[in-house]
């Protein structure tokens, strides 16, 4: 799933987007409310994780724009405010759940799969496989599979796979790897990609005719079937 982290503490905000990018989903962080309401209302996510107090705009702000202009993405309020009336104000004006800091990071995985399988997104917001041609990834297991053989992969490794999966078809950049998987900027001497995906295509092709990860020059890696007609 495409997530949207709305937070202003850059602590938990990169502690949240390491979390969930590390459970297999593709995360991006806005660390004010301008910059949030912006992309809330302009991309396409599945789920937005919204803090309440935000310089600029506040989460209420955000979520009133997002409703106004007709978006029915599901929205997680994150908050340090453990008021009744602020909770109601949230459902009220069209949150769909409320968490109030500081919370497990168990309790919040919960909470976003359970949004998710409202299917209230704008992807297969209730599928916890994934699928391409013979390969089948259980994000709940955190499982993968090639044609019944399971796949002996790292924590790193079963999240590239995994972005790979879910946005299968598109080239994506090592920067946009780097970026997603590793959390960090894109440094051009280093090599961590490379090795990476050289590690996971051992593992993911070679024991395999059909191969699926492939690498357009100049440009990335992609995930696709090119045996399908």
């Amino acid at each position: 799933m495409r997530l949207l982290v709305i937070e202003d503490e850059p602590k938990l905000a990169d502690y949240l987007h390491k979390g969930l990018s590390e459970n297999g989903h593709v995360v991006d962080v806005a660390r004010d409310g301008i910059q949030g309401r912006l992309l809330a209302c302009e991309g396409e996510y599945d789920l937005v994780l919204l803090d309440l107090m935000l310089p600029g705009v506040d989460g209420f702000g955000v979520l009133k724009a997002m409703r106004e202009r007709g978006g029915q993405t599901p929205v997680l309020m994150l908050t340090a405010r453990d008021k009744v009336e602020d909770r109601v104000r949230g459902l009220q004006e069209g949150a769909d759940d409320y968490l109030v800091k500081p919370f497990a990071f168990s309790e919040l995985l919960a909470r976003v799969g359970a949004l998710l399988r409202r299917g209230g997104g704008n992807g297969a917001a209730n599928a916890t496989q994934l699928r391409l041609a013979d390969l089948d990834i259980d994000l709940a297991s955190r499982k993968a599979h090639r044609a019944g053989t399971r796949l002996d992969l790292t924590a790193k490794e079963f999240t590239l796979l995994t972005l790979l999966l879910r946005r299968r078809g598109q080239v994506l950049s090592r920067t946009t790897l780097a970026e997603q998987v590793w959390d960090m900027n894109f440094d051009s001497d280093t090599n961590v990609v490379e090795v990476a995906v050289r590690r996971l295509r051992a593992k993911l092709d070679d024991p395999f005719p059909n191969k699926l990860l492939h690498t357009v020059r100049g440009m990335g890696y992609v995930l696709e079937d090119r045996s399908a007609p």
